[in-house]
């Protein structure tokens, strides 16, 4: 699963004054429910003092990641490259590049990847990790 504008994201950077870190450093890892589900955690609640996290999500072509809620965080989607489904409570959004969802506080929601796979910019507010 390949996809340039996605993939300038993953070797792209983060940078404030004074600091800067290169997502092409820090590691894929595997979601610990959903299956063919990846994720880099590019800023964590550590370096937010837990007020925010930033997450790159690729998701394999036809996978998932089921039915869910976050207590307390807010989470938006930014989609960047790819296709698919999200039901955001109860409501079917169209997951193309250029969309951006919110999920709020304990709003049940769901993404479904489409033949091409899904990348997407997650973030939580307060900090996932």
């Amino acid at each position: 699963m390949k996809n340039t504008v996605f993939e300038a994201f993953n070797n792209g950077r983060f940078e404030i004054p004074g600091a800067k870190s290169s997502f092409a450093q820090i590691p894929w890892s595997k979601h610990p429910t959903f299956e063919g589900v990846e994720l880099k955690h590019i800023v964590t609640g550590k370096e937010t003092a837990g007020a925010y996290s930033f997450h790159l999500v690729r998701i394999a072509p036809g996978k998932s990641i089921l039915d869910h809620i976050h207590d307390p965080q807010l989470e938006t989607h930014e989609v960047i490259a790819g296709k698919g489904v999200c039901i955001n409570d109860g409501q079917e959004i169209e997951y193309v590049p250029g969309v951006i969802s919110i999920m709020p506080t304990k709003v049940h929601h769901e993404v479904h990847a489409g033949d091409e796979g899904l990348y997407l910019f997650a973030k939580f507010m307060p900090a996932l990790c």
